[in-house]
């Protein structure tokens, strides 16, 4: 009896405790009204890795804790990016001199042109989940696509390498930042916490309950970005970056500065 509830508390957790991890970090930067710090990749990441984990689910029914997971991760991240554009940083790059990415990719000014996004990122991978001989740019592309790879366990275990795998690299924008601004200010340590913590106990968790191969290796890669994020916490501390210091009064001396290194 004991295993049993063992097993259904661990599920809960690994269904809950994730997205949870960022309530804090949303309370924190409504508190300051501030999103400096934290990378906005990190729910470009987890929105994209969730979203075609649930396809991945739909070709290899692994836990249906995992799935709940990545719905309940879906809307706590559709949340905090809400957060993140509202308070945006006033003297980011990004606000001075706008987005150096093609396209402006997860750069753009309002929340909706993210929703767009995502409903054609979900638009187009169900096309070639479901519609696999129709066409979207071409279908003679996805009708050989569909013949090589078809619902082949191939093509299913590819799928689950995507989604892992770009969940996987969750850390690393959070990790580029970190060296960039050489401080973990605005970025709470009970986010740090929250996904060292919860790698380990997922990967451990994984490698129990015997799921595919795909979580395996991947939770490991992502544990141990997480790791390098703690040592860079004991190396660069949490002292507030120049950026996040100056006063409104320096607002146009800090996008003059920014211009000029840009000619």
């Amino acid at each position: 009896m004991a295993p049993g509830w063992v097993s259904t508390l661990a599920s809960i957790g690994m269904a809950v405790g994730p997205p949870l991890v960022y309530a804090d970090q949303a309370v924190s930067i409504i508190r300051k009204k501030d999103a400096t710090g934290f990378s906005r990749d990190v729910t470009a990441i987890l929105l994209l890795a969730n979203i075609t984990r649930c396809f991945f689910w739909l070709g290899e029914r692994f836990e249906f804790a995992l799935l709940m997971q990545s719905v309940l991760m879906i809307l706590a991240q559709l949340a905090l990016l809400y957060i993140c554009i509202l308070y945006r940083p006033r003297l980011s790059h990004e606000a001075l001199l706008g987005s150096s990415r093609p396209f402006g990719f997860w750069q753009w000014p309002t929340y909706t042109q993210y929703i767009e996004f995502l409903a054609g990122f979900m638009l187009v991978v169900f096309h070639f989940w479901a519609y696999p001989g129709l066409t979207v740019l071409s279908s003679l592309l996805q009708a050989i696509l569909y013949l090589i790879l078809g619902r082949s366990p191939i093509f299913v275990g590819a799928l689950g390498y995507i989604a892992l795998g770009l969940e996987s690299t969750l850390p690393i924008p959070q990790l580029i930042s970190n060296y960039r601004q050489k401080s973990l200010y605005g970025f709470r340590m009970s986010t740090l916490l929250g996904w060292a913590g919860g790698d380990l106990f997922k990967t451990v968790y994984f490698f129990l309950q015997h799921s595919p191969l795909q979580f395996k290796v991947c939770a490991i890669f992502q544990l141990s970005i997480d790791f390098a994020i703690v040592l860079q916490r004991f190396t660069y501390g949490n002292a507030p970056p120049i950026s996040a210091i100056l006063n409104e009064d320096d607002e146009l001396e800090a996008a003059l500065a920014l211009a000029e290194e840009q000619r």
